[in-house]
Parts: C-alpha cells; structure tokens; sequence
C-alpha cells in the first residue's frame, strides 16, 4: 500500500496546489516566526481555505501559549495540529478536550531512550512523528536521523517519518523503515522556504514508486 505523504512548509497557492495535484494526502503550513517557511495566520488560513477538502492541512505550531493556539485554530480550522516543540502529553490532552482536531507531535529521534520516552504520548496525540533531533531549528533543517533505531521497533501508535526526506532518498527510507507516512519540507525546495514544483513531484513519484 502506498504511504501518505505530507507537504509541509507550503506558502504559496501554486506550491500547494502542485502538492494536491500531484498526489499528496497531506500538507502543512507553519506558523513559527524563527522558521523560513512561517506564514501569518491570515495566509495560513487563505491556503487552508484554498485547500479545501482535497487533503488534509496540519498547522505546525512550537510550544504556542494558549492565546496563540485558540486564535490559530480559530482563524486556520485546520484537520491537524502538529506539535513541533516540547509540549507535554498533559497539554496536548488539554488542547484535544477543547477543539476537535487531530494531535501529532513531532520528537527528535537521537536514541533508543527516545523511543521509550516518546510512550509517554500514547492515547493522548493520534500520530508521532520522528523527525532529526532539533538543532537551530526544532525542524526543516534537511538533516536525518539513524533510521535504523526503528528496525524492529514495534510501534503502539500511528507514526510518520521525518527529518532529511529527499526525492532521492525516500524510496530507501521506506524500505528501511516500513514508515506508512513520510513527511517532506526542505528536501523539495530551491531555497530556505521556497518551495520547487518540480520537486515536489518527483518526491510523490519517488514515494508512491
């Protein structure tokens, strides 16, 4: 069976238009000033808007306090919120008693006591996704992790798999990792945020292939 496949960083209605178009299951949008692909909540919910039906919108937020999170649900509406910081089981569990959305979280994945760390999310959020330990950036910095922590891992949650995707290596990530999701940002981009049609579409071929 073929993975889903997630956009994510999307800023512009062409790139996620492509993304749609060539098959993606998923996109993200990111509101996260420090990144270079944060768009404001106003262009977040346009491209949500844009969006539709057609595929799933995750909106990737970092440790965002309360305020921010309620008016970035208001305003965007999306299907997913993905935590991308170092938010805990017990206030992620707050946010899915207030609005009905998806929770993903994000973890750095360093070493097998990530693994039984990252447990501790077990019917709190509805996906993990391993992704490069954070560096500057808590993610989209194109570095990957050890797939091979995952061998033999056997998973008690939905799961993706982040961190260093290209349309050159995810065929082998797949293979390496049986990973039913993968996630994408800076492997299908030009430049920081900016996001290659091209690219795009031969990430989601080199996936379903």
């Amino acid at each position: 069976m073929s993975p889903l496949v997630k956009i994510c960083g999307l800023s512009t209605v062409d790139t996620l238009d492509a993304a749609i178009r060539f098959g993606a299951t998923h996109i993200g949008l990111v509101h996260y000033a420090p990144s270079p692909r944060h768009v404001d909540l106003a262009t977040a919910a346009a491209l949500r808007q844009q969006a539709g039906s057609r595929v799933k919108v995750a909106l990737l937020l970092v440790n965002a306090s309360p305020q921010l999170l309620g008016a970035a649900y208001s305003a965007v509406q999306p299907d997913i919120i993905q935590f991308h910081g170092t938010e805990t089981p017990e206030w992620i569990a707050k946010v899915k008693q207030t609005v009905p959305v998806e929770a993903w979280k994000a973890v750095g994945l360093k070493d097998a006591g990530t693994l039984e760390r990252s447990q501790q999310y077990r019917g709190v959020i509805d996906r993990l996704l391993f992704d490069a330990p954070a560096q500057a950036l808590p993610g989209g910095t194109g570095t990957r992790f050890d797939w091979s922590l995952l061998t033999g891992h056997r998973h008690s949650m939905e799961w993706g798999l982040a961190g260093g995707l290209t349309p050159a290596n995810v065929g082998e990530a797949l293979a390496a990792t049986g990973a039913p999701l993968v996630d994408v940002s800076s492997g299908v981009e030009s430049a920081p945020g900016v996001k290659d049609v091209d690219k795009i579409a031969a990430f989601l071929k080199a996936a379903r292939s």
